[in-house]
């Protein structure tokens, strides 16, 4: 079972990525932030409903974390802070030789989860998970899956 805490891990850099700093918070001088570099074909905000749509080859970059989807919905505090956020269409993460897909991938600040919907599949080298569903609690890094399939691989018994 080595491949579900590298699961956990990558679900919940997805969450991070996902999830950027508040754009009104000054760096601090003291210590060096990682940035999510972001990218779409198209924005649109909506300031007065305090929300924001990337749409087109939408990629979010941080670190090793690769995230890939067709589109993320953004909602926003007055600061503004994302509070929530959604992406759709088929949304792929890689980190490490690990690789996750969901049709849908809805991150809530306010509930500190993330929620990974529509069939869910983790490979790493040969061995993959997949489940119905997967949440992921980002203050514990616990991972929940329900109808849960998958292959692990195990060493070949030593040779006689």
């Amino acid at each position: 079972m080595r491949l579900l805490p590298r699961v956990s891990i990558a679900l919940a850099l997805l969450a991070t990525a996902i999830a950027p700093r508040s754009l009104a918070e000054p760096p601090k001088a003291a210590a060096p932030r990682e940035q999510v570099e972001l990218a779409s074909d198209r924005l649109d905000i909506d300031i007065e409903g305090k929300t924001a749509v990337f749409t087109g080859n939408v990629r979010l970059d941080r670190g090793e974390l690769k995230v890939r989807c067709p589109k993320v919905e953004v909602r926003y505090d007055a600061i503004p802070n994302v509070t929530w956020a959604r992406a759709t269409g088929g949304v792929v993460a890689e980190l490490k030789g690990v690789r996750a897909e969901a049709p849908e991938a809805e991150l809530d600040l306010a509930k500190h989860s993330l929620a990974l919907r529509g069939g869910v599949r983790v490979a790493r080298g040969g061995g993959w998970i997949s489940a119905g569903s997967a949440t992921i609690d980002l203050l514990t890094s616990k991972v929940s899956l329900t109808d849960v399939k998958g292959a692990l691989p195990v060493p070949a018994p030593p040779a006689p």
